[in-house]
């Protein structure tokens, strides 16, 4: 989220939706913290989401296993504890990955707009289709976090800038398309599943931000709906 003035940026390279475990079990930074000997309360569906041996006590692998991810996509404490933020990301992976290429079944996007980007706050999903045909996506996003929710409602994208960069919180926004006041898709070089959100905006992987400028112009609408957990 940012205010619309303008400065340079620099855009960055690569991510999708539909490898969400891949990414989940990439490597993890080279770093240090302690890793915890407790079993955390979501011990087993960890266990199960991470491919090890489902028993409900804490090994050393383990820990290092959950260690990892929660490193990969900036949980803290990252001490390799089940609990419940870490379970919630993976439970957010799950369900996103099981809305497969059909992510306006329940029909709660506008199909008689035309082309539209539709944003999911529940699932932290979007995509971009026209009418009811599927142009991409879907993709997960990250939206804003309690206290800086994405608003809800029909929008249109009224302001495009490829090199934004915000001036409230002195973050470069590249792929800026802006489409309810600062609230904007744009690229980030985070986690899609960084908690707690944004303040507001609709990040994106630099790969799908790029996909949204080449497909989406001003005056396109934009449907956002549903609530982010947690807010």
């Amino acid at each position: 989220m940012g205010d619309t003035r303008r400065r340079g940026a620099v855009a960055l390279g690569l991510t999708g939706l539909m490898a969400p475990l891949t990414l989940a079990l990439g490597a993890a930074p080279a770093q240090a913290a302690s890793c915890t000997t407790a079993a955390g309360p979501y011990q087993k569906q960890v266990e199960k989401f991470l491919g090890r041996p489902v028993d409900g006590r804490q090994s050393t692998a383990d820990c290092k296993a959950i260690q990892a991810f929660q490193n990969k996509h900036g949980i803290t404490p990252n001490i390799g504890y089940a609990g419940p933020v870490t379970w919630g990301v993976m439970d957010l992976m799950n369900k996103q990955k099981a809305v497969g290429s059909t992510p306006n079944r329940s029909g709660a996007c506008p199909v008689n707009k035309g082309r539209i980007a539709c944003v999911n706050l529940t699932l932290q999903l979007s995509w971009i289709q026209d009418g009811s045909r599927l142009v991409y996506g879907p993709v997960p996003v990250r939206t804003g976090r309690d206290g800086y929710e994405t608003r809800t409602g029909l929008k249109k994208i009224y302001w495009r800038d490829i090199d934004h960069v915000s001036s409230i919180y002195n973050v470069s926004m590249p792929y800026s398309q802006f489409f309810d006041g600062g609230q904007a898709f744009h690229s980030v070089g985070l986690s899609m599943w960084n908690p707690p959100g944004s303040h507001g905006c609709v990040n994106m992987t630099p790969t799908t931000a790029k996909k949204y400028w080449s497909l989406l112009r001003n005056g396109d609408d934009v449907f956002v709906y549903g609530r982010k957990p947690g807010t």
